[in-house]
């Protein structure tokens, strides 16, 4: 079995930083690509940032030079900082991982739990 693990997530101030951690746990082979998803109430899933085993990443436009997403493969975790939060970045943030477990060889896509993310004075 594999689980994501999010944390990090809370209440700020219009302007402020949160950083977001995913943890990957279980039988897991390899880890290609992770990422960060968001959802705001009443709006569909949108990609936020991508980033692959070597570390080139991908953002959404409206996260450029606001966010940066990172990783440590050898925690098998990957990170979402971010600052210069704005009230429409309030949404539930999902963490996902396109992993191959030991045994297999094919990936599959796993997601976290989500963590909240609220930007509000």
């Amino acid at each position: 079995q594999v689980q994501l693990v999010e944390s990090g997530g809370g209440l700020v101030q219009p302007g402020g930083s949160l950083r977001l951690s995913c943890a990957a746990s279980g039988s897991i082979f390899s880890i290609n690509t992770m990422g960060w998803y968001r959802q705001a109430p009443r709006k569909q899933r949108e990609l936020v940032a991508l980033i692959t085993s070597g570390g080139s990443a991908n953002y959404a436009d409206f996260v450029k030079g606001r966010f940066t997403i990172s990783r440590d493969n050898a925690k098998n975790t990957v990170y979402l900082q971010m600052n210069s939060l704005k009230p429409e970045d309030t949404a539930v943030y999902y963490c996902h991982a396109d992993i191959q477990r030991h045994g297999y060889y094919h990936t599959d896509n796993y997601w976290g739990q989500g963590t909240q993310v609220t930007v509000s004075s």
